[in-house]
């Protein structure tokens, strides 16, 4: 995981008071077609549009008109990542493009030939994408924020996720849950009680396969059987969506 970012400084800043967040506009919209337009004719997927990073990239585009030099983080403002995850965005990695220029075309082709700013929009495992444009005298001040998004999942559906990719590998998951939450919530040992012969703790931002320490266990112990269990993510450790399972071997 990693956060790439990136300015292009295209015009001078000025000093005005903006408005709160708005609708999409159709700078914004234009900027987020041609983001697209750059991808497809370099045979990368489309980003999907997103309210969230929108609304984050909207609160530093306000904040880019304030202040007289560009910046992804200004005194006294959080980080991007945290800014992301404060509007609802949900992710595995992200980055931002910041820039002023006289149009969203100017834009989007000085970014493009810019390499950082390019290697953001082409970057193959973004898949989500929100733009803010802030429009002063003439001038617009631009905020795309980038992110290989993943989803907030309840601990049913962690489960259920984790199970079928066990049963992937030839484990049977209908041992009951609730020792293996526990030995989840634990953080270390095994619940008093179970017969439990093993149990693997990860926390992971991928739920399309499983940890290697996770294939190792079932390879080295020949289990068979196993149940699984998710809790709350360690708080405080990453602004990053992640998910802490527990499975327990049997």
């Amino acid at each position: 995981m990693k956060t790439a970012t990136g300015f292009l400084f295209l015009a001078a800043a000025l000093s005005i008071a903006v408005s709160a967040a708005r609708a999409q506009t159709a700078q914004e919209q234009q900027i987020f077609n041609l983001t697209n337009q750059d991808r497809q004719a370099h045979g990368l997927p489309i980003l999907r549009w997103s309210t969230t990073l929108a609304q984050a990239a909207q609160k530093h585009a306000e904040r880019m008109v304030e202040e007289r030099n560009l910046s992804h983080q200004y005194s006294g403002e959080p980080d991007l990542m945290t800014r992301a995850a404060s509007a609802g965005a949900h992710f595995e990695a992200i980055a931002e493009n910041i820039a002023t220029g006289p149009s969203s075309d100017a834009i989007d082709n000085e970014w493009m030939h810019s390499p950082p700013h390019r290697a953001n929009i082409l970057d193959p495992r973004m898949n989500a994408l929100g733009v803010a444009v802030v429009s002063n005298r003439g001038t617009l001040y631009a905020v795309e924020d980038f992110a290989e998004s993943n989803e907030a999942l309840s601990p049913a559906r962690i489960e259920q996720r984790v199970g079928e990719l066990l049963r992937a590998q030839n484990v049977d998951v209908s041992a009951p849950s609730a020792s293996a939450e526990q030995a989840c919530a634990m953080g270390h040992g095994i619940p008093q009680g179970t017969n439990a012969r093993a149990i693997v703790r990860f926390e992971t931002p991928d739920l399309k396969q499983l940890p290697a320490q996770v294939e190792q266990q079932i390879h080295a112990g020949d289990f068979k059987r196993a149940a699984v269990g998710a809790c709350a993510p360690t708080p405080g450790q990453t602004q990053f969506t992640t998910y802490r399972v527990a499975i327990l071997f049997y």
